[in-house]
């Protein structure tokens, strides 16, 4: 009998459910719903559709726009055949549209609805890209092209490739196979982890941003478990309370910064959530009365997931069992690793540490991404060897094999859920005319876990006003980056070699707090 968590590909799964349930609901956004059935020959169209196009195995192509069951369409389409999607960040400047998607070297850019203007602003600024379609004009062209034979791409053959800044500003392109979006699925079937499997009667809402893999992955989830996803445009609290009253979802993954706004919504307490089974949440910890409030709200398991866009998002769960209203040590940690995921915390020099010390996480699985997009020398620093993956964060593993995050060695901040790297901020806080020099960090933030935090020195007989600091990087970056804040000093703290000591810019507003990440 045939076990679908041994499949590797979109291909194998679509398939699958579509001769095994095919008319069950694949996927509904609004009063738009998708059988199996319907996903099978709809994203073979696709895959016509795009040969027309001119678009081969190995090419990328882009979207840029909100969730979208087109764009989750497109996407498993194309990955049936070898053509790798690039979600497109939609909050980010077209200035930062342009540069991913020159940097994919894309043959065509798929915009969401609401997104037409996204065409006039990259328009002639992209030397390779062929084609820029609506969602009205790619719905249409699917509508009217027929399915044809194709050669179905394997385990190993990239399908998406996510967007992840770094220290030097620019962002890296996470290329994820195929086999790093399935690979768990088996190891997680042979544990014997309840949360790690899927019932016959979820359904999995997707409302985090499709750019994030926190957004797509959980489409992938629905694939591989032949459940029905509900595709919202974005999270918005009534579409949420729509989900768990109108579609009975099950499992869902959020932020605390929106677990917070849900509870702050008039129509919260008003809602049946009998249905709901598990909270996952991720990019920051519960706060112990947050999750003392969620409880008692939702009535659902909450699992806290840890993972980046290079190791295809989680790989390491806090479960249910370890959050107590009463506050447990265990409750400071990122949980233990997934089934199938190891983890180990190593020195400078690459060396195993032993429990309880303090160094940088690495990880090896399937989940580790196939490198980063022509960047042979990021990928080379970024993998240890023997498929083992440096995760650029500073931890600890316990007794129990707990993994305890310290800080992270990279600096990035994570605000709302979003990733924010000093590196691009502070690039767009240089030219300011007053500014000689600057350092971004992220200091605690009630509402968002983190907040950025410009730190300015002056040029010589100049005063910096912070609202001109604020105004200034709002015309250059997404908003999510800029500034919330501005302190000016007269110098930057530095060591004997230069390098701006952040940690000591940080210092007096992590005081208090267990670890510098919130």
């Amino acid at each position: 009998m045939t076990n679908p968590s041994d499949f590797l590909s979109f291909d194998e799964y679509l398939n699958h459910w579509a001769s095994e349930r095919p008319t069950g609901i694949a996927m509904q956004q609004d009063d738009r719903i998708w059988t199996h059935a319907d996903m099978e020959q709809r994203t073979a169209s696709v895959i016509a559709m795009l040969t027309d196009l001119g678009i081969e195995t190995g090419d990328r192509i882009a979207w840029v726009g909100k969730n979208s069951d087109l764009y989750f369409t497109l996407f498993y389409g194309a990955a049936r055949a070898g053509i790798v999607m690039v979600p497109v960040g939609w909050r980010l400047a077209p200035a930062e549209w342009e540069f991913i998607i020159g940097d994919t070297q894309a043959k065509a850019v798929f915009t969401g609805e609401g997104f037409d203007d996204a065409a006039s602003a990259l328009q002639g600024k992209l030397n390779t890209v062929e084609h820029i379609i609506s969602a009205t004009d790619a719905n249409a062209l699917l509508e009217k092209t027929p399915r044809r034979d194709f050669k179905a791409a394997g385990a190993d053959d990239p399908a998406l490739q996510l967007y992840t800044s770094g220290t030097t500003g620019n962002p890296k392109g996470a290329v994820l196979t195929n086999r790093n979006l399935f690979g768990l699925r088996r190891p997680a079937e042979n544990a014997d982890l309840p949360y790690t499997k899927w019932d016959d009667d979820e359904v999995v809402l997707v409302a985090m941003p499709c750019a994030h893999i926190g957004g797509t992955g959980l489409g992938i989830m629905a694939v591989g478990s032949g459940l029905p996803a509900i595709v919202q445009a974005e999270f918005t609290p009534d579409g949420f309370f729509d989900a768990v009253e109108q579609n009975g979802i099950t499992r869902l993954f959020i932020v605390p910064a929106a677990l917070q706004i849900l509870l702050n919504h008039p129509r919260c307490a008003s809602v049946d959530y009998s249905r709901l089974k598990y909270i996952l949440y991720g990019a920051a910890p519960i706060p112990l009365e947050l999750l003392r409030e969620c409880m008692s709200m939702f009535g659902a398991d909450f699992i806290q997931a840890y993972g980046l866009t290079e190791t295809t998002g989680t790989i390491c769960m806090l479960p249910p069992e370890d959050h107590d209203p009463a506050g447990n040590p265990k409750m400071r940690s990122a949980g233990k690793p997934l089934p199938g995921v190891e983890l180990k915390v190593i020195d400078g020099e690459g060396n195993a540490l032993p429990t309880g010390e303090v160094g940088e996480v690495a990880t090896r699985s399937s989940n580790n991404m196939a490198g980063y997009w022509n960047l042979p020398d990021a990928t080379k620093s970024a993998m240890a060897g023997d498929g083992w993956f440096l995760t650029g964060d500073a931890g600890y593993l316990d007794e129990d094999g707990y993994l305890f995050i310290h800080d992270r060695v990279k600096d990035m901040i994570i605000s709302g859920g979003e990733n924010v790297y000093p590196a691009e901020v502070e690039s767009a806080v240089y030219g300011h005319p007053d500014v000689m020099e600057v350092a971004v960090i992220g200091v605690p933030d009630d509402q968002w876990g983190e907040a950025v935090k410009a730190v300015c020195a002056p040029k010589a007989g100049h005063e910096i006003d912070p609202e001109s600091i604020i105004a200034w990087t709002r015309e250059k970056i997404a908003g999510f980056k800029v500034p919330k804040s501005v302190d000016v000093i007269d110098a930057l703290p530095r060591n004997a070699s230069g390098k701006i000591l952040r940690k000591d810019l940080r210092a007096p507003y992590w005081k208090g707090f267990d670890r510098q990440v919130n």
